[in-house]
């Protein structure tokens, strides 16, 4: 692959020639911090090498730490940061017998903890131990995947360059060598010991700097304060090499752009001792080109990448425009199967014909094995590069006629994916280039494998959140309701937002949103409790001020130092009133038939769980046929960049604007931009009114001799009214069953509700006591009684219980055949 690539397998025997020729080409600027990853570069293009790392003695002569490397990710190899001195690594062992060591893959499986079981497989290693100097000289240390390892003209150029690498380095005040670099900083102490060079950079002179860090940081530019600080801190770094650019003010209020190369060493103790590097002067090298700076940008756009999409997004910015590509596709590793995430252009027809045809088009995705030069690559595990006119498998070729290559994404020692790039016209690798990809596989694989974890981890979050959430809204008579839950995404907690609707007796309906504070397990399970909770009270029947108290109350009990707020709206459909209960909560805003909105700012109570007695006072709510109700919580209309009050009049400007016939896209639209920082809850309900308002009348049975009489008598009466004739005698016989059974079996007060709508007659008896009566499995003929409720059930459609206030409704609802003309008469 690397002859392919560099060479095209021609030419051997005047490769060391044309080695000499560019270390010539090198030698012109020696003190250059960028010659010794340029002689790096050179050696993997002449010395076949996939890799190649320098190593020097560290600063208490223990250790060879790595300087500088090139190539594929040393942990694809097994290439450490260090080596003690005393161990028996080749590196060591070639730098104390101050001779090569070549290994290949027999004699690297018999060296102490190294290389037996890297992911990449079999390959061959050389150590060559460098020029002695001030330093104490170094070593060179390259990896080959070539069959049969390094030839004669791989060795006897991997020998010159290893010759190469050397020069001297600075001392710094004390006079201890440092390695090549203008500064050196130690770590516990934060003293920082600089050349005139760097000092000239930073536009200071030796007597204005008193040798703190500080005093160069604060010369940053504060939007690169942060990048540079994750260099200087030791605490967010682990060993090994650091590069970036960063912006400098300088005294005369001009920016200067510098390029900080540097290295964290370690002390005896294996902790981080002391930062070595250059910084140079960038401001006339930064153009669109340049390498190390967009690397700096793909990794701070992968730092923020959260999604799988968003890693994708974030390597097509990176790479497509300053590489010319005509196509990028970002591809996952499943198995065996590639699965596409991105493919920038979107458009079909910018890709090959098997793409659309044996691919989907919407996530398109194909086996490994139909293209066996891509799983060749993967299986290598480094960038691979083909020029124009490598013959190629069609599926390959046409994405990049003009040259393709292939960036497998490594991450946690397994292949996350794989990053196709494509160009039309033929294109011109160089060696920064390669350089730029194979740096792009590493950071894009990573990124890529912390995103699959988060949205699979964000997938659960959500799909636990909406388990404890309503699976669907019921039905409602005379209105439409339709709800929308966001989970944060940034983080993967479960959050505290809830939403509820609630049918109750008599065409009423309570409609309820909430949060509870936090977003961790703990607010996820008080959500459901509370929600359980209010909706409990709810449909025992009571008022909307007595269920938000009691679930205040029961709130206030438990075991937790965790809050609620709540907004409770009581909707009577028949009469097109509502009631509204706020704990703490954002008030309703409203969405009249003409269009118009109010933000209804209604007198409230404290948040649930705060005060053990507290007042929760109802406001009315004017409800109109076409009105809309919104509930919503403050993720929608609060950030750090929103004001609450700003965000609800944004919310009712968008309602005013809105169509309410289309109630679901309204709700997708409201939450267009919404602030993904929170969870958001939404709730909206257009009221429309019944298409026919219920006949009610209502009877207090009194505890005499005749009271069932008298309930007969009012019956009759209101059937009447009703002008129904539709089965009189059956509505009388289970009106003096429900009213004997009260008067029998309970003690107070009872109630006789009749209310007819929409052809069906309901009869229902409330008492004070809440057991609910039990229909007998058998009966004997000498028993004399224990039969009526056995007669309610033959009699009507269907009958039941419901809580109401302490005690209980029990009901039957019977359908009339024959519809009652229209206008009540009267008596």
């Amino acid at each position: 692959m690397t002859d392919v690539v560099s060479e095209g397998g021609a030419g051997r025997s005047t490769r060391t020639l044309r080695a000499e020729l560019a270390l010539r080409a090198l030698r012109a600027d020696l003190r250059s911090p960028e010659r010794l990853r340029s002689v790096l570069e050179q050696a993997l293009v002449y010395g076949g090498a996939a890799l190649a790392v320098v190593y020097a003695p560290g600063e208490h002569g223990d250790q060879l730490c790595l300087i500088e490397s090139a190539g594929v990710p040393r942990s694809l190899y097994g290439v450490r940061d260090s080596y003690p001195l005393a161990g028996t690594s080749p590196a060591a062992d070639a730098y104390r017998a101050g001779r090569p060591v070549w290994l290949g893959p027999a004699e690297l499986a018999l060296v102490p903890g190294g290389a037996r079981h890297t992911p990449a497989g079999d390959h061959w290693l050389a150590a060559l131990p460098l020029p002695p100097d001030r330093r104490g000289g170094g070593c060179l240390v390259a990896v080959s995947e070539n069959p049969g390892g390094f030839g004669t003209e791989d060795r006897k150029c991997l020998e010159l360059f290893a010759e190469a690498v050397s020069f001297p380095p600075p001392a710094d005040a004390d006079g201890t060598e440092v390695l090549p670099s203008s500064f050196s900083l130690a770590m516990d102490s934060g003293r920082v010991e600089v050349d005139d060079e760097m000092l000239e950079l930073f536009g200071l002179v030796r007597d204005d700097f008193d040798g703190k860090v500080e005093n160069l940081l604060r010369m940053t530019v504060p939007e690169d304060l942060p990048t540079l600080m994750s260099v200087v801190e030791a605490d967010h770094m682990s060993l090994g090499e650091r590069e970036l650019e960063f912006r400098i003010l300088q005294p005369s209020g001009e920016q200067r752009w510098l390029r900080l190369r540097a290295r964290l060493l370690p002390a005896a103790d294996g902790r981080p001792s002391r930062l070595v590097g250059t910084v140079t002067d960038a401001s006339k090298l930064r153009s669109g080109g340049n390498e190390v700076a967009r690397v700096q940008r793909l990794a701070a756009a992968l730092a923020t990448a959260r999604t799988v999409r968003d890693v994708g997004q974030a390597v097509v910015t990176a790479l497509r425009r300053p590489l010319t590509a005509d196509r990028i596709a970002l591809a996952e590793l499943e198995g065996d199967r590639l699965v596409v995430t991105v493919l920038d252009p979107p458009e079909p027809e910018a890709w090959p014909e098997v793409w659309r045809t044996e691919w989907r088009s919407e996530w398109p995705d194909a086996p490994v094995r139909t293209m066996p030069t891509l799983g060749a690559a993967l299986r290598e595990g480094r960038a691979a590069i083909w020029p124009a006119g490598t013959p190629l498998e069609p599926a390959l070729a046409e994405v990049g006629p003009g040259g393709l290559a292939v960036l497998p994404l490594p991450a946690g020692g397994r292949m996350a994916g794989a990053c196709l790039i494509g160009w039309d016209s033929p294109h011109d690798f160089g060696p920064d280039e390669r350089a730029l990809l194979t740096a792009s596989a590493g950071l894009a694989g990573q990124a890529l494998m912390r995103a699959h974890a988060f949205d699979a981890e964000h997938e659960l979050v959500g799909m636990l959140q909406r388990t404890l959430l309503p699976r669907r809204l019921p039905p409602l008579p005379g209105a439409e309701a339709v709800a929308r839950y966001l989970p944060t995404t940034a983080g993967l907690e479960v959050g505290g937002d809830w939403y509820d609707v609630i049918p109750l007796p008599d065409n009423h309906v309570a409609l309820v949103i909430g949060d509870v504070q936090g977003h961790n397990a703990q607010a996820a399970t008080l959500m459901g409790q509370m929600r359980t909770a209010l909706r409990a009270y709810a449909v025992e029947g009571h008022p909307p001020d007595v269920v938000v108290s009691r679930a205040n109350r029961l709130l206030t009990g438990m075991e937790t130092d965790l809050f609620a707020t709540c907004c409770y709206v009581d909707v009577d459909m028949a009469e097109g009133t509502a009631w509204c209960v706020r704990a703490g909560h954002l008030p309703p805003v409203l969405r009249h038939p003409d269009g118009t909105t109010d933000i209804v700012v209604t007198e409230g109570g404290p948040p649930l769980g705060v005060v053990t007695q507290a007042d929760f006072p109802m406001s009315p709510l004017p409800l109109r046929p076409g009105t809309v109700v919104a509930l919503t919580t403050d993720g929608l209309v609060e950030s750090a960049e929103l004001d609450l009050e700003d965000g609800l009049n944004r919310l009712a400007g968008q309602l005013a604007a809105a169509d309410p016939a289309r109630l679901g896209l309204v709700a997708d639209a409201l939450l267009t931009g919404a602030n993904r920082s929170d969870d958001v809850a939404l709730l909206l309900m257009r009221y429309d009114g019944l298409a026919l308002k219920p006949l009610r009348e209502s009877w207090t049975v009194w505890r005499v001799p005749e009271a069932v009489r008298h309930a007969r008598r009012f019956t009759r009466r209101a059937l009447r009214a009703w002008r129904v004739t539709d089965e009189p005698d059956a509505v009388l016989l289970i009106v003096s069953e429900l009213v004997t059974n009260a008067l029998v079996h309970t003690d107070g007060q009872i109630r006789l509700d009749l209310t007819l709508i929409d052809n069906r007659l309901r009869v229902a008896v409330a008492d004070v006591s809440p057991r609910t009566p039990i229909k007998p499995t058998s009966i004997g003929w000498e028993a004399t009684g224990g039969r009526g409720i056995l007669l309610v059930e033959a009699l009507s459609a269907s009958w039941g219980t419901v809580p109401v206030s302490g005690g209980k409704q029990v009901w039957a609802e019977l359908p009339l055949t024959a519809p009652p003309p229209q206008g009540p008469t009267r008596d």
